[in-house]
């Protein structure tokens, strides 16, 4: 580990940003250029501590974990990404392992969503990034490890990750994801996640296996769903979709037809957030608060 590198490493992508490229305020006056230390360790989701240290040239020799952590914070490439681990003493991650890193201009328009219902999902259907608004409405998907972080691998080994759908989709969704897994595996065998995913559904999924014989194939593009909130019921969701091709990644947009039910009901959860929802029953004093 080189600390005196790392640590100008670490000073120079920190000054190199500013407020509004991660989506915060610039506030007052500002004795230098670039983000503040609190606000990167904020951003990597690390203590302000911890992070002042490694740019004082007396921290700790941090993890893999800590430096994509911090690889995300200060909006890396990943040829900055690369160069970072190398500076830690770290081999160059494999490309298998960048499904976890956003591109910067990825993390950029992400940033600007702050008040929609935005995520970003990697190619395996792991949730990488999501607002609070999409954690209200679908759940905290990025607190997930092992194979479970996948969407895919949930929703057939996992009854309870068919619940935010009605019944009457479930055949529609299984035939999508299906065929998303199908044309993974087709386009690049050599991925070993992929085929250890569909190697895993093969065997403990039957309507996964029945689907993959038949040799599905999807959709280029994310179509209308419907989501069954736990509190607010049924949302009719339009959902619009960013393709980055490079890292394989995709940042998906839920919106709803303004006016529409399901417009106020995703204003209303904007402002509530994660807490639970007490109805009255009645639409229009559900209209009321979501007026409000």
């Amino acid at each position: 580990m080189d600390r005196a590198r790392l640590a100008e490493f670490l000073r120079s992508r920190r000054e190199a940003l500013q407020p509004e490229d991660v989506g915060l305020p610039r506030g007052g006056r500002r004795r230098t250029g670039g983000l503040r230390r609190e606000e990167v360790a904020v951003l990597s989701d690390m203590s302000v501590d911890y992070y002042s240290r490694l740019e004082q040239r007396r921290g700790p020799h941090p993890s893999e974990q800590m430096l994509a952590s911090l690889a995300g914070g200060l909006r890396l490439s990943l040829e900055e990404r690369d160069h970072l681990f190398r500076l830690a003493g770290y081999a160059t991650p494999q490309r298998t392992l960048r499904a976890d890193h956003l591109n910067p201009g990825m993390m950029r328009i992400f940033d600007g969503l702050e008040d929609a219902a935005a995520q970003v999902v990697n190619y395996l259907g792991e949730t990488l990034k999501q607002t609070r608004l999409s954690k209200a409405l679908l759940g905290d998907d990025t607190v997930r490890t092992g194979p479970g972080r996948s969407a895919h691998y949930r929703w057939f080994t996992d009854p309870a990750a068919r619940s935010i759908h009605p019944e009457d989709d479930h055949p529609t969704h299984s035939r999508l994801i299906a065929a998303n897994l199908h044309d993974l595996y087709t386009r690049d065998r050599k991925d070993p996640r992929v085929a250890a995913m569909v190697d895993a559904l093969l065997v403990k999924s039957a309507e996964f296996a029945a689907l993959w014989h038949e040799h599905p194939v999807g959709r280029p593009y994310c179509p209308a769903k419907r989501i069954q909130h736990p509190q607010l019921g049924l949302l009719e969701l339009h959902c619009q979709t960013l393709l980055d091709p490079d890292q394989s990644q995709m940042l998906v947009v839920y919106t709803a037809p303004s006016g529409s039910e399901s417009y106020d009901k995703l204003r209303l959860l904007s402002v509530i957030g994660e807490q639970r929802v007490q109805m009255d029953g009645s639409e229009a004093g559900f209209r009321s608060q979501a007026a409000g």
